[in-house]
């Protein structure tokens, strides 16, 4: 006997859609890209995080970038998997990975390093193995506070 009732089952959210995550990975370049082969990935990946709904921070220089990732947990994982399939000249290393309740970035943020003394010293406050960037000498914490704060100025909610 089966009794009659409201209840209709949720269809939606079966694949974690509901959730936000944050994911944040490092990688060291292997390959010099142009200006133009640069400038022509960051507009593919800005496009794409955008159609998905996905917010992202990225800081890079000539050999190293870090990017922290920020939407729901499937729109996430897909774009991972995406870069691990375009870019094998790169493996992200994850670093970190968590359920957020709001998000920290609005859009796509970049900030390419350079050898300035405002760059140097965004270094210098977020770790101490000297002013050059490279990532995989960061504790992850170093890493959130370095992103931190290099986009003070465009965080959604100031922590």
């Amino acid at each position: 006997m089966q009794a009659a009732t409201d209840f209709e089952p949720e269809t939606r959210n079966r694949s974690g859609e509901h959730i936000l995550i944050s994911l944040t990975y490092i990688a060291k370049k292997t390959e010099v890209n142009s200006g133009m082969e640069l400038t022509r990935a960051l507009e593919h990946w800005r496009r794409y995080f955008e159609e998905r709904g996905i917010s992202s921070a990225l800081v890079f220089n000539e050999n190293y970038f870090i990017q922290n990732v920020q939407g729901s947990r499937p729109a996430v994982n897909h774009a991972l998997a995406k870069i691990v399939s375009e870019y094998l000249d790169i493996l992200p290393n994850v670093i970190g990975v968590e359920e957020i309740a709001v998000r920290r970035w609005d859009g796509f943020l970049i900030k390419y390093l350079t050898s300035s003394i405002e760059d140097e010293e965004y270094a210098l406050k977020s770790f101490s193995a000297g002013s050059d960037f490279n990532p995989y000498l960061m504790k992850n914490s170093q890493i959130a506070s370095f992103l931190k704060a290099v986009f003070a100025d465009e965080q959604i909610n100031k922590i």
